[in-house]
């Protein structure tokens, strides 16, 4: 990640997400901007959330955990390594920290807290200051390539999983995912709610199960299922092969694969065009070890062939009988 981007510029659900049981479940980091509203529980690598940031359920994170200030969990938080928990954070079960607690003024723990480290009762820096400090302080010294470490260890850039990105003032729900920036869903989700957005691309082999509504272009993947309507206002919305919509589509102009499916209504103020393209334009994956396996595949019946071949000759050459 370039230290000139905003990690937090738009909503990001990475490979794998799933929703269970009220709980939004990922491999990586969860990373949530000030002022927003998880109605779930959070679990994860490390937890990252802003100031005044509301939990619906509870918190259990693998890593770390930092909570900035007027934070509020509904449930317990659960933490395996550090945590981090600014003032006047409400936590409505109990906190247990398997490493160190660095705690603020007036936090309210009904349950108590328990930690297996040190426990420093203070008011820790607040994450985004915290982190624009020490980046600060990287950068006056030049050391920039610790820089990029620390952003890519935050955001979550690693072999764990790439982060879940809540934008700032966000709404997120088993009800409706609310931004006011660009939404990206990754491949093999599996989400609860209506998703609404700037602009929506959701990934390949997908389960929606609500809506998509966005004010600039819509991208449905291969493979992928939305259990409700597609709409966006003044864009285009554009159908991955195999991908099935159980309800209506309205846009501006309409790309559908000639392999999708759309059991409502097709509303279009411009254009309706049938294709045979892929409709995104990041790699897939899941095609690519495909090929892969059967390229091992291919080279290892070659391999068979050539010694069952070896064989043959040697059977041959033993059975043969001398001549006169």
């Amino acid at each position: 990640m370039s230290i000139g981007t905003d990690p937090l510029d738009r909503l990001v659900i990475p490979d794998g997400t799933t929703v269970e049981e009220h709980d939004l479940v990922t491999d990586g980091n969860v990373v949530v901007g000030g002022q927003s509203t998880v109605d779930f529980g959070v679990r994860g690598r490390s937890v990252i959330a802003g100031e005044r940031v509301s939990f619906g359920g509870h918190i259990e994170a693998e890593g770390d955990c930092r909570l900035d200030m007027w934070c509020d969990v509904e449930e317990d938080v659960l933490v395996g390594e550090d945590a981090y928990v600014g003032e006047r954070v409400h936590v409505g079960g109990e906190l247990r920290v398997a490493g160190d607690l660095d705690i603020g003024d007036d936090v309210d723990i009904e349950e108590g807290f328990e930690a297996n480290g040190w426990i420093v009762i203070r008011n820790p820096m607040p994450t985004v200051v915290f982190l624009f400090v020490y980046l600060s302080h990287l950068l006056r010294i030049g050391e920039e390539e610790a820089a990029e470490d620390v952003l890519t260890e935050v955001a979550g850039d690693d072999a764990e999983g790439d982060p879940v990105l809540i934008p700032r003032g966000a709404r997120v729900g088993d009800d409706v995912w609310r931004v006011s920036t660009p939404a990206v869903v990754g491949d093999d989700c599996r989400l609860h709610g209506n998703l609404r957005a700037e602009s929506l691309e959701v990934g390949r082999d997908n389960t929606v199960f609500g809506s998509l509504r966005a004010r600039e272009d819509v991208v449905v993947g291969r493979g992928s299922e939305i259990k409700g309507d597609v709409t966006t206002r003044g864009g285009t919305v554009r159908v991955g092969p195999g991908a099935k919509v159980w309800g209506d589509v309205s846009a501006d102009d309409v790309e559908l694969h000639e392999n999708a499916t759309v059991d409502g209504t097709i509303r279009a103020r411009g254009e309706v065009e049938m294709h045979t393209d892929e409709v995104l334009d990041r790699p897939d994956e899941t095609a690519e070890a495909m090929i892969e396996m059967a390229e091992e595949l291919e080279d290892g019946d070659a391999a068979d062939d050539e010694s069952d071949d070896d064989d043959d000759a040697e059977s041959a050459a033993g059975t043969a009988e001398p001549s006169d």
